[in-house]
């Protein structure tokens, strides 16, 4: 199992530019055929959706591939696939729907592992409803979450458990599934942001124990927008605030006004893509995205042990904050007595593409006094040996 990185570049114009990029959390280049997807779709012929003209047609048809795309990437029905503009705004939207049904004196449980977005929702949703917040803490000296934390805030009351799949800055990847199972005998949902995670990782929903997972294509090869997944059993149980004659049926009760069908085709190209990445003798969409992420997965395994390496070699100037055991290819660190932000110029004059900030990780940045900004390093499928190598020459020559 191995990526063909060279003729994985050819597909992406902006590796041409001979850049390196390591901003892949905040969001990955883009390839052709997600592209031309896009371009193709919206020069049509498009119309509304509908049932007679070609126009039509080729609408539903992009809804309809979205849909079964999404279905095979995350593991469930292709009716539980919701689209949104961002995962920001699906949370939002969500945290509306389902605070309709909190009173006064119910409980959510939100972690300080999370990006913003899967916090400030249900922040702002308890302070309509006077829905009490408690929280999962960091241990700092691991950056994994304190489960007996979580054990403290679990009650009979909880309605709510949001966290996260894997940290946008630390990469620390929580035990879902055991927060989901816990979470699950108090009667309490629980609710995925996945957008980190599912960069890097086959995802199975129902595996995980997430009731509503939300994740970006825009962070693996894709157009932007969100994507949320939930069954839709689920779905058909929560009734938006919507126009009287928009559709009614789920999921598209969720999705308001009319659709961008040409980003959804660009969404749906981009898990074709990933499925061709290392597909080996695999049949079904499902089995080659399986295999060819678990490709992607090993990949970025090596890079991240050679920039770690290389890093801890420099580590008198720098400090690396990615700690816990199981975690994605992402490293923040912070460099003694530099501005991260002079680092980030530093790099980019020399065609490295690296990021300084708090990333929308309020909470973790807060509870773990991390210094803002901090450098992020993200490594993605189309990143090589040599980027990592320019990275590590890079920062030593600021340093």
């Amino acid at each position: 199992m191995a990526i063909d990185l060279t003729a994985l570049h050819a597909h992406f114009p902006s590796l041409a530019t001979g850049l390196a990029f390591f901003d892949g959390p905040g969001g990955t280049q883009t390839p052709r055929p997600v592209a031309d997807a896009i371009a193709a779709t919206l020069t049509g012929p498009l119309s509304n959706r509908g049932t007679v003209s070609p126009s039509e047609l080729n609408a539903e048809r992009a809804v309809a591939d979205f849909r079964a795309a999404y279905a095979d990437l995350l593991n469930v029905p292709a009716n539980g696939v919701v689209h949104g503009r961002s995962a920001t705004q699906l949370t939002y939207d969500f945290a509306r729907h389902l605070a309709k049904g909190w009173n006064a004196g119910d409980e959510i449980v939100l972690s300080r592992l999370d990006h913003d977005a899967n916090v400030r929702p249900w922040v702002q949703a308890a302070e309509r409803t006077g829905v009490t917040v408690r929280w999962i803490e960091i241990d700092p000296e691991t950056t994994e979450l304190d489960l007996d934390s979580y054990e403290r805030a679990l009650t009979s009351r909880t309605r709510l458990v949001a966290v996260t799949a894997a940290s946008n800055v630390l990469g620390t990847k929580p035990p879902v599934r055991r927060i989901a199972d816990r979470a699950h005998k108090v009667g309490a949902l629980v609710y995925v942001d996945g957008v980190h995670y599912a960069a890097h990782h086959v995802v199975d929903v129902p595996a995980l124990g997430a009731d509503v997972f939300v994740c970006s294509p825009y962070k693996f090869l894709g157009p932007h927008c969100g994507v949320l997944a939930a069954a839709p059993e689920f779905l058909e149980t929560l009734r938006p605030d919507k126009l009287v004659p928009s559709p009614d049926t789920v999921p598209e009760r969720f999705e308001f006004g009319t659709l961008p069908y040409e980003i959804l085709a660009g969404a749906a190209a981009a898990v074709d893509f990933l499925a061709a990445l290392d597909p080996g003798a695999a049949t079904s969409r499902r089995q080659r995205l399986t295999r060819s992420l678990e490709s992607v997965h090993e990949h970025e395994l090596t890079l991240r042990a050679r920039l770690q390496e290389g890093l801890e070699s420099l580590r008198e100037a720098v400090t690396l904050h990615s700690k816990a055991p199981d975690r994605t290819p992402t490293l923040l660190m912070t460099l003694d007595g530099r501005d991260a932000r002079e680092a980030q110029a530093h790099l980019a004059a020399r065609g490295v593409m690296a990021p300084a900030g708090s990333f929308y990780a309020h909470e973790p940045f807060t509870a773990l006094k991390l210094e803002d900004p901090a450098l992020r390093a993200g490594l993605a499928p189309y990143n090589t040996t040599d980027d990592v190598d320019r990275f590590l020459e890079g920062l030593a020559t600021f340093l």
